[in-house]
């Protein structure tokens, strides 16, 4: 009772000293947000018939200074690596200047991007792939230096535990065996389970807003992972087949869901035992948020779940800007800028592949 007191009075007069150290940060992202492209933008980049188009489009907007030394022929992911140059400046420029709590709760926004490099590393290391190749590839918002000089599983496995924040995650979950052994995409969900659970728990601490606010945003993000991994796992079986050659069981997939959201507990008693694409439609269309989603979709159907999933977490971002006095702000710039990077990927890759009439398949619209 102590607790919930604490919270409401936090909630009530966080505005009077949110300004002392978060006033000038909030003012900078969302200065930010009113960089990113609207639909206006999108409509004219749908009309550029090559690469060179799109950048002089893109000239006009945030992207400029990253793209204006660029030579000619332009390749997508030139246009990609630019995009999310400008993404890790805006980050680590908000990071320089923040201070506790709110520089931990900007920590915690990169480490999804920590787990996707070091899986990819570990994935590179098993094939014997040069790892000083895979860093390259790292997504820079996740670079891990120290993993470059790592040469077999049981040294990455130590230089993670000592040397990364997401050292909780691996002592708590995996083994230096478990990067033999276990499938890859078991590993990065259970990274995942953990990473979310920790971040949704910080967040509940810091209370007033921001806990509101990320709860709702967290909660989203565990359930679309439990749906992927129900919906992965039925079209795609071998991707959760353990090294022994067996199928998990439905306990093992229980064990993969974040321990909160929504869908906890009894949706995921319900994922755990579907067997095809309309059960989970069945258990999903219990969830009066998650109605819509699924009604975009015709029965059997799954291709355009993803896009419906991002439609509805961009809606969210978008209502987390209508609030002041919470860092939820910060988190909803970098998931835009994310899906702005990805929207122009896929127009990119539309206009270089001469494949114009699919552009607005998977374009996500903000504003």
């Amino acid at each position: 009772m102590e607790s919930k007191s604490k919270e409401r009075r936090m909630y009530g007069f966080e505005a009077l000293t949110f300004n002392i150290h978060g006033g000038y940060l909030e003012a900078i992202v969302r200065g930010h947000r009113a960089g990113l492209l609207t639909t206006a933008d999108y409509n004219n980049l749908c009309q550029c018939e090559n690469l060179d188009d799109i950048k002089m489009h893109l000239s006009a907007t945030k992207y400029g200074p990253y793209l204006q030394n660029e030579p000619s022929p332009l390749h997508t992911t030139t246009i990609v690596e630019k995009c999310t140059l400008k993404l890790v400046d805006d980050y680590k420029h908000m990071l320089c200047q923040a201070t506790e709590p709110m520089s931990t709760f900007l920590e915690y926004i990169r480490y999804g991007h920590m787990i996707d490099n070091v899986v990819l590393i570990v994935t590179g290391t098993l094939h014997e792939r040069d790892v000083q190749e895979l860093i390259e590839k790292c997504h820079p918002l996740g670079i891990i230096a120290t993993l470059a000089v790592a040469q077999n599983m049981r040294e990455l496995y130590r230089l993670v535990l000592v040397d990364t924040p997401l050292a909780p995650y691996f002592s708590e979950c995996l083994t230096s065996e478990d990067l033999d052994d276990m499938n890859i995409e078991i590993m990065r969900n259970t990274l995942y389970k953990a990473y979310l659970e920790d971040f949704y728990k910080f967040c509940q601490k810091l209370g007033g807003a921001t806990s509101e606010i990320m709860s709702d945003l967290l909660a989203f993000e565990a359930d679309r992972r439990a749906v992927n991994i129900t919906i992965n796992r039925l079209a795609l079986k071998l991707i959760f087949i353990c090294s022994i050659g067996t199928e998990l069981t439905r306990e093992d997939r229980k064990k993969l869901y974040s321990n909160f959201g929504l869908l906890y507990p009894y949706g995921h008693e319900e994922l755990a035992i579907c067997e095809d694409i309309d059960q989970v439609r069945g258990v999903m269309e219990k969830y009066p948020p998650y109605q819509a989603i699924f009604s975009k979709m015709s029965y059997g159907e799954s291709q355009m779940l993803d896009k419906a999933f991002y439609e509805e977490e961009v809606r969210r971002l978008c209502l987390a800007f209508e609030q002041q006095f919470h860092y939820g702000v910060f988190f909803a710039y970098m998931r835009l800028r994310e899906q702005e990077i990805r929207n122009l990927m896929w127009i990119s890759e539309c206009v270089a592949q001469n494949q114009k009439s699919r552009i607005h398949d998977s374009v996500v619209y903000m504003f």
